[in-house]
């Protein structure tokens, strides 16, 4: 008699119990880039940066290399100011585009008003005869 009172509160306890429901799991990403919440962002790189261990090998110049960077920074020195001395002639008082011809050594520079509000600038390499041409202007008709 035991055994059936024991059987039957099992039997009772479990038809008794609530069904567990189940749901869908559902992944949230952490990181912003690819959909995690924009305030994660802050804290991950803080996170990474600090797990960052690399530090960039120091070079030493040598004689021949300062040399080097002197040459390309006296070259490109040059070049802006001849390039001033070009625009000062192909740009007007009024900053207006200047219709003409400017010669340097290795290049022309042609700049045709169309009489359409807009300008036309070709300019041409001496060696190569290679031509670079671009158009300014406005874009309401005249």
């Amino acid at each position: 008699m035991n055994k059936l009172i024991v059987m039957m509160t099992l039997a009772a306890s479990v038809l008794s119990a609530p069904i567990a429901q189940a749901s869908p799991l559902v992944y949230q990403p952490v990181n912003p880039s690819f959909g995690g919440s924009p305030l994660n962002g802050s804290v991950l790189l803080n996170e990474a940066q600090s797990q960052n261990n690399y530090t960039a090998p120091v070079r030493e110049l040598s004689p021949g290399d300062r040399l080097a960077r002197f040459q390309d920074n006296l070259q490109n020195a040059i070049l802006s100011r001849v390039q001033s001395a070009v625009l000062s002639k192909i740009i007007g008082v009024d900053g207006g585009l200047v219709p003409g011809i400017v010669e340097t050594q290795d290049y022309i520079i042609e700049v045709v008003d169309n009489n359409r509000g807009t300008v036309t600038v070709t300019t041409t390499d001496r060696t190569t005869g290679q031509k670079s041409t671009f158009e300014i202007g406005s874009t309401t008709p005249p």
